[in-house]
């Protein structure tokens, strides 16, 4: 256990510190593209700054792969501490934003979230909770590995969760006037966005209290 805690401890720092890498970076942009402060509707990017922007968020993603991967033993390992340090490198970007710019002023604050297919926007809230689920149920299955245990999700926690990450990135993705054509967004799906949280706590906890040789 005293490794798991460790390992716990220095991934969560190299999280708060890609938050602060991701802030500065977009502090820089806004001051660009938004210098009267950032508000929607979206603005057009120009090409050659919106393809560094694109790069730069596939390469953040490979770099939590690559020290996910390094962490831990079994693909189960590996995606909870991927997902701690997720979870944790995005509720400190609006940390370090909120420090370094005073913004989000509120949870509610709208945003861009990610930039791939296309552009993802929704409240401020909407990551930071997700990020928080991702903490907690990356720590917890690697506690269970750490304790000589393991977690192997059955077919309905697979279903439940695919499910989910539908809804939600609907709700992010689905008002392509605003995304798309920069007009105001439409009031946000918050009903959408709370039905995939649920599915997502249900499919953990299947999966998390699944006993072996019992089946969901």
């Amino acid at each position: 256990m005293k490794e798991y805690f460790k390992k716990l401890i220095f991934l969560m720092i190299f999280g708060i510190a890609m938050g602060y890498f991701e802030a500065a970076v977009v502090v820089y942009l806004r001051q660009l593209i938004y210098p009267d402060g950032f508000s929607l509707p979206l603005r057009d990017i120009p090409d050659d700054i919106l393809y560094v922007e694109l790069f730069r968020e596939v390469s953040t993603i490979i770099m939590l792969a690559v020290v996910a991967h390094i962490s831990g033993r079994k693909f189960q390992e590996r995606f909870g501490w991927f997902i701690v340090m997720f979870g944790v490198w995005d509720i400190f970007y609006y940390i370090w934003l909120n420090v370094s710019i005073g913004w989000p002023s509120t949870l509610f604050d709208w945003d861009i979230l990610f930039l791939i297919p296309c552009p993802w926007i929704g409240p401020v809230l909407a990551p930071v909770l997700i990020a928080l689920l991702m903490i907690i149920f990356g720590a917890l299955i690697n506690f269970r590995f750490a304790g000589g245990g393991n977690f192997k999700p059955a077919p309905i926690s697979w279903i439940l969760s695919i499910t989910a990450t539908g809804l939600i990135l609907y709700s992010f993705m689905h008002d392509t006037d605003a995304t798309l054509r920069f007009q105001e967004p439409m009031p946000y799906i918050y009903w959408l966005y709370f039905a995939g949280i649920a599915m997502y706590c249900i499919a953990f906890l299947l999966a998390y209290f699944r006993q072996s040789g019992e089946s969901y």
